[in-house]
């Protein structure tokens, strides 16, 4: 088996491996489940309240702490990867990721269900760096390479898409838990397939684990990650405050003790790279609009339009096929034109997709919605894959998990973000909506929470009066969701302005490499 440890020559560096797009078809798998398994709880959550009855603050937990816990240990994981072997980390992961989703499937409490989630998210975090690390090692050619990324990234971009589709079909046809049961039957093969096709690769001078770095990066992320998540549902509060302040301590903390360590888990000097920089910035916002695109129409269509949540899922698949044909086809493109082309384009055409719905209306039909889907789904599957690209061969082969994980948790943060910067949008234009004169104050108040909760406590009243307060709230949603949308729209087309300068003569590598 050869690993990075045994400097192969040249020649032999160049031979295609065989079995490799076999063993790819594997790692994307992979890749697509934890993406599926960020967005396919949000269907779930009003099967699981019916069975485990969590509070309210549970409730979140339980939704929140998966991604939580993969942005705070992905740059911990794409080190520990480069240390102890890319492949070892990801069977190990593999085999995780499959024992703890049958937890998840089987908890009986509130906090059992907080716990199983956390613990899917470290094996989550095992996966995502390993599997992009372990492709630069499976295509020498940079052509090949291209394309294997271009599949990692479709996957990876469609995963948020594809998500409620998945959900919808199991929930309309089987119990809560069987969305994590699917994760078995992959990981299985997952297994089978890596063990005997995917080559070992590692750092052959790795250093030490600095097991105080970890500790930083996750308290960081966490912090960041939960004080814009916090942000969006319940405005800026004291323990919003508190956990921005401890998040950016933890960040700053960890970026002053990689600079004096001698093996950095990260090295930050990466990023004087400007198209490495550039790169990460396009790569963060082109997820962004996607996911918060996904998220609020995904509400959209349910909550306002009626759909049923398959249905729902399918009216977002234009997405999912847009990110995986692009992704397919990004590093053809930038061969033939240039990076700062097709990924500037991309960012363009999300932003443009998102100024579009700043028309969108209750009763806006689905053809625009669908092409709207249809654009953000190749625009961020052509900046991301290339993006991602970029970001793999800018750095040696001995720091590829950690360059990969960088990218995974850029990843992590712009869905993040995504929901959470429009969210805040949409809920504080949401919640001003005024009440129908003769409900009651308690209604009121739930109505306000959200749009799910308006629905919800109209039930209580009667025909003519709940009419009036449903489609108060959703009108007060669609206006929240046009202003996200444009606001969202000048995000990404500022950042395609600045991609195209900050990837000026960045290039994809040509022919194999020597």
């Amino acid at each position: 088996m050869t690993t990075e440890t045994v400097r192969p020559d040249s020649h032999t560096e160049g031979v295609r491996r065989p079995g490799r797009w076999l063993a790819l078809a594997a790692l994307v798998l992979a890749v697509l489940l934890v993406a599926v398994d960020a967005t396919v709880l949000g269907l779930a959550t009003p099967f699981l309240s019916e069975d485990l009855k969590p509070t309210g603050t549970q409730l979140l937990w339980i939704g929140d702490v998966y991604s939580f816990v993969i942005a705070g240990l992905l740059v911990s994981m794409g080190s520990l990867g480069d240390r102890i072997g890319r492949k070892k980390l990801l069977l190990i992961g593999a085999a995780a990721f499959g024992a703890v989703s049958v937890l998840n499937a089987y908890a009986t409490t509130p906090e059992m269900m907080i716990a199983a989630r956390a613990l899917l998210g470290v094996a989550g975090a095992t996966l995502m760096p390993s599997t992009l690390a372990l492709i630069r090692n499976l295509f020498h050619d940079p052509r090949e390479r291209s394309l294997a990324i271009g599949v990692w990234g479709a996957m990876a971009s469609a995963g948020a898409a594809v998500g409620p589709v998945v959900g919808g079909f199991l929930l309309e046809h089987f119990w809560w838990g069987s969305v994590f049961l699917i994760n078995l039957p992959v990981m299985a093969v997952l297994v089978v397939i890596g063990a005997k096709l995917i080559p070992e690769s590692k750092n052959p001078d790795p250093g030490p684990w600095d097991l105080p770095s970890v500790a930083l990066s996750l308290v960081g992320m966490i912090g960041v990650v939960y004080a814009i998540k916090e942000l969006a549902s319940h405005g800026f509060t004291l323990d919003v405050a508190a956990a921005l302040l401890l998040g950016v301590a933890g960040l700053g903390g960890f970026v002053r003790r990689q600079l004096t360590l001698k093996s950095p888990l990260l090295d930050m000097r990466l990023f004087r790279n400007r198209g490495f920089s550039g790169a990460v910035l396009a790569d963060l916002l082109a997820v962004l609009g996607l996911s918060g695109l996904v998220f609020f129409l995904s509400q959209f269509f349910q909550l306002v339009q009626g759909r049923q949540p398959l249905e729902a899922g399918l009216a977002e698949l234009p997405a999912a096929v847009g990110a995986v044909t692009a992704g397919l086809l990004a590093g053809r493109a930038a061969r033939r034109f240039s990076v700062r082309v097709v990924a500037a384009g991309g960012l363009a055409a999300v932003g443009l997709a998102l100024a579009v719905l700043t028309a969108i209306g209750q009763h806006t039909g689905y053809p625009l919605l669908g092409a709207s889907l249809l654009v953000v789904g190749v625009g961020a599957g052509l900046s991301f894959t290339v993006t991602a690209d970029v970001i793999l061969s800018s750095v040696p082969k001995e720091q590829a998990g950690a360059a990969s994980a960088v990218s995974e948790t850029a990843y992590e943060l712009g869905a993040a973000l995504g929901i959470a910067v429009l969210g805040s949008i949409v809920t504080g234009v949401y919640r001003g909506f005024a009440t129908p004169a003769g409900v009651p104050s308690d209604i009121a108040s739930a109505a306000h929470d959200s749009l799910g909760g308006a629905v919800e406590a109209s039930g209580a009243l009667d025909p003519a009066r709940a009419g009036e307060l449903v489609h108060a709230a959703q009108e007060a949603f669609v206006d929240g969701l046009r202003i996200a949308a444009g606001a969202g729209a000048a995000v990404l087309l500022a950042t395609a302005v600045a991609a195209w300068f900050l990837l000026k003569n960045q290039k994809l590598a040509d022919g194999v490499e020597h």
